[in-house]
């Protein structure tokens, strides 16, 4: 447990002096959601409206801690999730606000569930259904104890 704090505590530093910003999921849950029709196809989705708080952080590099989740390693896609795989957006527990799609350069050799801090360069996403409404991009990964 003092190891983790001692962590935190280097990494609110460090993103604080590097000019990143470090978030937190509750950041994140400032987003209401409405339905808009894409006749693409031919279906209704459900699209963020970001608060003006979140729309602060577009374009901004971020720091956030959550679990590592592998969606696609051939393709180098992977999630950051505010929870574990058994209880993520995609099993139903919470919401795409809960979930963070992150890109990287090269294939990681991190586990499912690993709890890590990730800073990259953040992207909201209200239109394109195919990838996350939160993308992180030229990411860094930190493994946490």
């Amino acid at each position: 447990m003092k190891n983790k704090i001692l962590i935190a505590l280097f990494l609110i530093t460090s993103a604080t002096s590097f000019g990143q910003k470090l978030i937190t999921w509750e950041d994140l849950s400032e987003v209401k959601f409405v339905e808009k029709f894409f006749p693409v196809y031919d279906d209704v989705f459900l699209v963020p409206e970001f608060s003006e708080s979140i729309k602060a952080l577009e374009g901004k590099r971020i720091t956030i801690t959550g679990y590592f989740l592998h969606i696609s390693p051939k393709d180098k896609l992977y999630m950051l999730s505010k929870g574990p795989m058994s209880s993520c957006f995609f099993c139903g527990v919470g919401g795409p606000e809960t979930a963070i799609e992150m890109q990287f350069e090269d294939r990681q050799d991190l586990k499912t569930d690993d709890i890590v801090s990730v800073t990259g360069k953040l992207t909201l996403n209200a239109d394109d259904v195919e990838h996350f409404n939160y993308i992180l991009s030229e990411c860094e990964v930190k493994l946490l104890d």
